[in-house]
């Protein structure tokens, strides 16, 4: 991965990552101040010793940290990550969350996952409504699939035209890997020379399709000419836009996929490339570079479905889409603990492995993808009774309302320092997974 590719996914998460804290941040904000409660720093990420930039208007201070691991309000009279045991040793004072009804600290404790969830549905509604919704039908695959060796272990040849999973349609082609997952599918049924072959998926198959991150397959389509790279071998012998590129050196190799294989094993090679433009053949010398390369840019000969949405659509289309997304990523994460095929150190991830879920160009469409499905995740996870989130903190709530007894100041102290200490475990534990993988896929 070069410099440039890793600088534009770090500066995509980066930037998303800041959107969702920044508004995080103010759905626990704005509550706090309706109910006149004193915030006394809100902070886009952490600032341990120092911040980058801070400056005080009333009664608040705001800035950024320099540690990019999320960020905070420190609401007076509340025991949180600041641990201020000093002000906590004081006579509850009107302003201070403490201080206030079980009801009011309910909703300003709410506030960051309810905005999370706002804003995952208004961004797929904005992107329904400015973009719709356009997938490759697993249908119009016609050419049948490229298969990996993965697809290979379970008898899927290149050529074979994906049908059902377990005998039930998946309309999208790109959401097979996931159907596969999400169900925990025990066949793939595809179709060979015309007829149908039921084909079964053995232990281990969905865990190491975890493991590798990509489809299994992906579809096969001819080699015809879209452009060619400036400079390249192709341009020099004059292939122009519509040729289809059939042969290399006299193989026959009618798909791009078998072209692109082929190429590579002739770097810095003369050879003689056939294509068919119009109703003739033509066979043309042509020397290929250091990377074995003839650089011709394939045309795309799928027929997309677009479905297009109204502002009015789009916004129950949007409230679906996040209702669906958040079921997916609980059922999916549900597997780690219920599925033999599912191991954690090969499920979690830290902040690389979020980074490279970015697109190596900057993509707004994919940008706001991921945004929405980030803030999806960001609400599940926060709402997790775990204390030192907010789920921890609702959970002691929820509690105070329904006994009427509020639990003691010292209890909350030490939940809050054992849910700190498990959440800066896992952080380490991901990450250093993380940094683990990189070094593996290095030196080996």
């Amino acid at each position: 991965m070069t410099t440039e590719v890793i600088l534009v996914k770090a500066g995509q998460l980066l930037l998303s990552l800041s959107i969702l804290v920044v508004l995080h941040e103010l759905g626990h904000f704005i509550p706090a101040k309706l109910f006149k409660t004193r915030v006394e720093k809100f902070y886009l990420f952490f600032d341990p010793w120092f911040s980058l930039f801070k400056i005080k208007k009333g009664e608040t201070e705001y800035g950024v940290g320099w540690l990019p691991l999320g960020g905070y309000v420190k609401i007076s009279g509340m025991i949180d990550e600041s641990m201020d045991k000093e002000q906590m040793a004081k006579p509850a004072q009107p302003w201070e969350f403490r201080a206030k009804p079980a009801w009011q600290r309910l909703i300003i404790m709410i506030g960051g996952v309810t905005v999370n969830i706002v804003l995952a549905f208004f961004i797929y509604a904005m992107m329904l409504w400015y973009w719709g919704e356009t997938y490759l039908p697993t249908a119009a695959a016609k050419y049948g699939v490229v298969t990996d060796s993965l697809a290979r272990s379970i008898g899927m040849q290149d050529g074979d035209k994906i049908l059902t999973i377990d005998h039930r349609t998946v309309e999208a082609f790109d959401a097979i890997p996931g159907d596969v997952i999400l169900h925990e599918a025990k066949s793939i049924q595809i179709e060979r020379d015309g007829k149908a072959i039921d084909l079964p998926i053995p232990d281990g198959f969905i865990r190491q399709l975890l493991k590798q991150k990509a489809p299994f397959a992906v579809p096969r389509f001819p080699y015809v000419a879209d452009s060619t790279q400036p400079g390249s071998a192709a341009a020099a012998v004059g292939v122009k836009r519509g040729d289809r590129l059939i042969a290399l050196n006299g193989i026959a190799l009618p798909y791009f996929s078998d072209f692109a294989k082929e190429v590579k094993k002739h770097k810095n090679e003369d050879v003689i490339v056939s294509v068919i433009r119009g109703n003739d053949t033509l066979n043309l010398a042509a020397k290929l570079n250091d990377k074995g390369q003839f650089g011709v840019y394939p045309k795309d000969p799928f027929e997309y479905k677009t479905k297009t949405y109204t502002f009015l659509e789009a916004i129950p289309a949007g409230f679906s889409k996040s209702i669906e997304k958040l079921v997916k990523y609980v059922q999916q994460l549900r597997l780690i603990f219920v599925s033999k095929e599912v191991r954690v150190t090969e499920s979690l991830g830290g902040f690389m492995s979020i980074g490279n879920l970015f697109p190596e160009v900057w993509d707004w469409r994919m940008f706001w993808e991921m945004t929405a499905f980030l803030s999806i995740i960001l609400a599940f996870m926060n709402i997790l009774p775990i204390p030192a989130l907010d789920g921890g903190h609702v959970l002691f709530l929820l509690y105070e309302i329904i006994t009427g007894r509020k639990p003691s100041e010292k209890f909350l102290e030490y939940a809050q320092i054992f849910g700190m200490v498990i959440l800066f475990g896992l952080l380490l534990f991901a990450n250093g997974l993380d940094v683990w993988r990189n070094l593996v896929s290095k030196l080996f």
